[in-house]
């Protein structure tokens, strides 16, 4: 009698223990659904948007770098009295070819910043083949330590960093980052984004440019005024510009 006993109680245990088992996966499964349309639904809403991502770090990146360059500049002006017009941006390769070693941004002895090419992420190579970023003081910013939009001059224009033939995508993302219009409707003409401010420009003691058409960025596109930082075009071409210096 008590053989039969046990018998039947071991029977009813491996029975509730199936049932919890079953219990469980059950569980498991419903779980495994509610995650799959969580993530079917966020992708669908832009949450899971990759490209948008990958535009966010990389407008990230090419606004951050001009960043840390204006940053150098502020302590060569700041600590060894240079001035925008002794400024240099030679390259490495042509640190030789310095005024001094002091007025290059990029020596050691001078700015001590980091030269570096724009990712390819961000960059038409069929337009800016070399990914190099420009930088000059020919062209000002309206509203950018002045108020007008006339041509500059030696003494009104802004040394700026550029970096030509950006992607619109891009450009977009920053204007969005930046509250501005992700449309560009008004080419920004007249700037000059190509000459670089090295030693071979100007004389041993001046390096500012002027620039006799219009140089004045948000003189056309007017959502550009007073604006530090964003992108214009000029043509098919899409223009970052950053202030370095405002005057």
């Amino acid at each position: 009698m008590t053989i039969t006993t046990t018998h039947h109680q071991s029977h009813q245990d491996r029975t509730s223990e199936a049932g919890n088992v079953l219990f469980l996966i059950l569980i498991a499964v419903a779980l495994f659904a509610a995650l799959s349309y969580a993530v079917t639904q966020s992708t669908r809403s832009g949450g899971g948007d990759a490209n948008n991502e990958t535009n966010l770090v990389n407008s990230a990146q090419i606004t951050q770098y001009p960043a840390g360059i204006k940053t150098s500049i502020t302590r060569m002006i700041v600590s060894n009295g240079v001035t925008a017009e002794e400024l240099e941006f030679n390259a490495p390769a042509a640190f030789s070819s310095l005024t001094s070693n002091n007025v290059g941004v990029f020596h050691p002895s001078g700015g001590g910043a980091t030269y570096a090419f724009a990712p390819d992420s961000v960059v038409d190579t069929t337009i800016n083949a070399t990914k190099a970023w420009v930088f000059n003081t020919e062209n000002e910013v309206q509203n950018i330590g002045q108020t007008d939009a006339a041509a500059p001059t030696h003494d009104t224009a802004d040394t700026i960093a550029f970096l030509p033939g950006v992607k619109l995508a891009i450009c977009q993302k920053i204007h969005a980052q930046l509250g501005l219009a992700t449309t560009f409707s008004t080419d920004e003409t007249g700037i000059n984004y190509v000459t670089q401010q090295t030693d071979a420009v100007g004389t041993a003691t001046d390096h500012i440019l002027t620039n006799a058409t219009n140089g004045t960025i948000g003189a056309l596109a007017t959502e550009l005024v007073g604006q530090p930082q964003g992108c214009f075009k000029d043509g098919t071409t899409y223009v970052y510009y950053h202030v370095l210096i405002e005057r």
